[in-house]
């Protein structure tokens, strides 16, 4: 496996782990929809968090949530509109960017809630 595939594998694991310390139910973990891929989904009381995982060993080109671009953003929205339409869900969307910057000796996580609103 490549390094970059490594360390955003990594990067999802610690994601997962920090949400179910404080509290989510993760529901789905890389879930496809089409050419989306959404990384987290996860409930926090009523509310259903739709959680994109950036990792980065550098920040020399900008911090890793910096990274989900409007076309990215576009996909899980519409793969989130499906989610919830075949789930035959009524709940309140989220949509969450967890930023990780890792290194030999760091590792910070950054948790941006309602990063991006959808409409």
């Amino acid at each position: 496996m490549a390094a970059h595939n490594e360390l955003g594998k990594y990067g999802e694991e610690e994601a997962v782990t920090f949400l179910q310390q404080k509290g989510y139910q993760i529901l789905e973990r890389n879930w496809r929809f089409q050419k989306a891929e959404v990384d987290i989904i996860a409930t926090n009381g009523k509310v259903l968090a739709v959680i994109e995982v950036k990792t980065r060993s550098s920040l020399y080109y900008g911090n890793p949530q910096d990274f989900v671009n409007p076309k990215k953003i576009q996909l899980l929205v519409k793969a989130i509109n499906n989610y919830v339409n075949y789930k035959d869900l009524d709940v309140e969307v989220r949509f969450d960017i967890i930023g990780i910057y890792k290194t030999e000796h760091i590792c910070e996580i950054e948790h941006l809630e309602d990063a991006f609103y959808h409409f």
